[in-house]
């Protein structure tokens, strides 16, 4: 019996060993995962990003209400006066900002600026008002998938404008990011086809292309000057400026392009409404730009928007009845992944200087508190022991 009992030990004993030999390699074929998975986890889910793609979504929500509405005037009353919209958006920022700064007084007053810098301002203005019509414009001589399409041009502009003039050094990540955006922007196309949303033709399509890459290229110019000047000046100096340049500009050429636009408008409560709703979200949309620019970048900004467009065609679906397609989902996680993945790694700059404090406080500081939100937020260390634990400590 005593043999017998200790024949079973010895089969139990060697039993639980070969177990232990087998979960042995299992755990070591886990572990890289659970590290990669850490890793993964202190990288990318961070309050940073978190608050990057929220922000960075408000600024979509405001570009799909502009979208709507810009499309419900021209389907439901047939209106199309996109210089008109675009003057009634300045005037609205010559009112608020440029007042701001003409009750300043010393060097960020509204004369010391306009003594100073007011043909940097002029250009400024003339791009951004350029930038809004051409695209516009473009509708009507090209196609939908063309728009959507070539209006990516404007990223790498923008990347090699900020390469030059922000001094801003990429990674390879970046540009894996940004390559990620723009396959799920042809996603989103092919979708738009699939979906029968290119119903027609345009007029001219050489002619229409190039006005988008033309706009695409001057929306560029104005968001990397854009960044510069809220982080070396201040945002109100930017907005008060580009109000007043961009009311002056647009109020000219409002007065010989679409003057008899104007005239066969049949007003009621519904269009102002329409009108109103478009210039709260245009307005909604210049101020806070230039908040979410501070935190991050005029590039972010511009891969982050992206999204815009899906959100306008969720509205379509019950406001133009449009056909509804799979690819809408997996175009927004592809681009979403792209706009993470370039969050993930900040840019560096190839001579770092230090930057002015902005003078102004209240929204004009919204940004900079933002940013010391970010230097105050505990550093994350993940630590591997040898029997694999993850040890997670902040400083």
């Amino acid at each position: 019996m005593e043999a017998a009992g200790a024949g079973a030990e010895a089969e139990a004993g060697a039993g639980a060993e070969a177990e232990a030999g087998a979960e042995a390699p299992q755990e070591a074929a886990a572990a890289p995962r659970r590290r990669l998975l850490a890793l993964l986890g202190a990288k990318l889910c961070t309050w940073h990003i978190l608050k990057t793609i929220l922000l960075g979504q408000m600024l979509s929500l405001f570009i799909c209400g502009t979208a709507v509405t810009s499309q419900y005037l021209a389907e439901q009353y047939q209106v199309n006066t996109p210089m008109l919209q675009s003057f009634i958006n300045y005037f609205l920022l010559l009112l608020v900002y440029t007042t701001i700064l003409a009750f300043r007084t010393g060097d960020d007053s509204l004369l010391k600026i306009l003594k100073q810098r007011w043909w940097k301002y002029l250009f400024l203005g003339l791009a951004d008002v350029e930038a809004n019509y051409t695209i516009v414009k473009a509708y009507q001589y090209t196609t939908l998938t063309s728009v959507q399409l070539l209006d990516c041009f404007g990223i790498p502009v923008l990347m090699a404008l900020s390469w030059f003039i922000l001094r801003a050094r990429y990674r390879l990540i970046h540009f894996i990011a940004v390559a990620v955006c723009l396959l799920g922007v042809g996603t989103m196309v092919g979708a738009d086809i699939l979906a029968g949303r290119q119903d027609s033709e345009g007029s001219d399509v050489v002619i229409g292309d190039v006005l988008v890459l033309l706009g695409a290229s001057l929306y560029a110019i104005s968001n990397v000057s854009e960044e510069y000047i809220v982080k070396n000046l201040s945002r109100v100096e930017f907005l008060g400026m580009v109000g007043l340049f961009g009311t002056i500009i647009s109020g000219l050429q409002l007065a010989i392009v679409e003057h008899r636009d104007i005239m066969r408008i049949q007003w009621n409560w519904k269009i102002a409404l329409l009108f109103a709703v478009f210039a709260l979200c245009m307005f909604g949309l210049y101020s806070f730009m230039p908040v979410v620019i501070k935190v991050t970048s005029a590039t972010s900004v511009n891969l982050g928007i992206l999204t815009a467009d899906l959100y306008s065609l969720f509205f379509g679906l019950f406001l133009f009845y449009y056909k509804f397609s799979g690819l809408y989902i997996l175009s927004f996680v592809i681009i979403m992944v792209g706009f993470i993945l370039y969050c993930s790694t900040p840019t560096q700059t190839a001579e770092p200087t230090a930057m002015p404090q902005p003078r102004s406080t209240g929204l004009d500081n919204a940004g900079l508190k933002l940013e010391e939100n970010d230097s105050q937020t505990p550093v994350v260390t993940v630590q591997f022991t040898r029997d694999e634990s993850v040890v997670v400590s902040t400083d």
